[in-house]
């Protein structure tokens, strides 16, 4: 009866390991897999570098943002953190929306609210709220 056992464990085994097998091989034809390979582990934007220990946090971005467009030669994609990441999605929803001025640049909406007007009056106490 022990044997059978063995048997049992050892086929399920052999299961489990070919299908990490093809797990492994699934992966390695997906698009993240292949950009990994083919482009250094380096933020397209900020410039961070990244190892095994961290790499999760490098992403695949899309450039024309089309992710069923991923060409063997990877010319669609670019490796990005995942802050530059989202910072690349925020400005294309932006533009996509209409909202197309970047911060600073003086394109957007005037902003008429300003937080700290009284704080030197508040912190100095020598100064009324007055002198904005």
């Amino acid at each position: 009866m022990a044997g059978s056992k063995t048997q049992t464990g050892s086929a399920k085994l052999d299961h489990i390991v070919a299908e990490a097998r093809r797990n492994r091989e699934q992966r390695e034809q997906g698009y993240r897999e292949q950009a990994l390979k083919l482009y250094p582990w380096i933020c397209g934007r900020c410039s961070r570098e990244f190892t095994r220990a961290n790499l999760h946090e490098l992403t695949v971005h899309h450039r024309d943002h089309n992710h069923d467009n991923n060409p063997a030669d990877g010319s669609n994609w670019e490796l990005l953190c995942l802050y530059c990441h989202d910072n690349e999605h925020a400005r294309y929803l932006d533009k996509v929306t209409g909202g197309e001025s970047k911060a600073g640049d003086g394109s957007g909406p005037d902003v008429t609210h300003n937080p700290f007007a009284h704080l030197k009056g508040l912190l100095g106490g020598k100064q009324g709220a007055d002198d904005d």
